[in-house]
Parts: structure tokens; C-alpha cells; sequence
């Protein structure tokens, strides 16, 4: 029986800690956000994949190439930030490096899928 108790609470943890990941990455498809013009859109994707299509009106800084770290200093802390990239695994990284350096306003969007939707923003291609 203890063996038992004990692994229902793990597997309890082990799905609290899963829907804490998932709602944490990104704004989500069912949660639209309004990006207004002071808004800045930015995708964290390699120049490859925003050629292939990005957001109307992103920013691309490359978070693997170092772009987004290189423009940490350049960015205002009091603007608003959404980030976006494949899967929302980069755009994840990117809001936690921008949040490091002082910028407390920035919304993970996911996927460029989920941030279209999100955001009602065209995708350009």
C-alpha cells in the first residue's frame, strides 16, 4: 500500500509540474492578446526560417546566433515584447535572458502558428 500512495503522488507531481510547462510557454492559441503599435514583435528563429515565413512586422534576432543577447542593451525595458520562434522552446529561452536583463514586460507566444492566432497578425511569406 505505501509503495502504492507513493507513486500516486508522483505521478500527481509529475502532471502538476507538466500543465505548469505547458501553460507557462506561451500565451496560447485560446488566449488572444491585443499587439498594439508601440508592441514589438520579435522572432528568435534562424534568418532560414523567417525567410520561409514570420510575423508581419517581426523583428528577427536569432537566438541560437547570439543576435538577441548582442541586442539585450539596445532594447527598451519599459517597451512591451512579444517573442515567438518554432515551438516555443527558443521564444521560452529568449524571455527568460530578456527578463534577466530587465525587461519585464514580454510574452512568450509560442510556435509562429500560435502566435498568429494569437495575435491576429498575418504571416508573411
Amino acid at each position: 500500500m505505501r509503495g502504492t500512495a507513493k507513486a500516486a503522488r508522483l505521478l500527481v507531481a509529475m502532471v502538476v509540474v507538466a500543465l505548469v510547462g505547458l501553460t507557462g510557454c506561451s500565451a496560447g492559441a485560446d488566449q488572444p492578446i491585443a499587439v498594439g503599435p508601440d508592441t514589438i514583435v520579435i522572432d528568435v528563429r534562424t534568418p532560414g526560417e523567417f525567410a520561409a515565413g514570420h510575423l508581419e512586422g517581426a523583428r528577427l534576432l536569432d537566438l541560437n546566433g547570439g543576435e538577441l543577447e548582442k541586442a539585450l542593451p539596445e532594447l527598451d525595458p519599459d517597451a512591451e515584447y512579444v517573442v515567438y520562434c518554432r515551438s516555443g522552446n527558443r521564444s521560452g529561452q529568449a524571455k527568460a535572458l530578456m527578463e534577466k536583463a530587465g525587461i519585464a514586460d514580454v510574452t512568450n507566444l509560442g510556435s509562429l502558428e500560435s502566435a498568429a492566432k494569437t495575435t491576429g497578425l498575418p504571416v508573411v511569406r
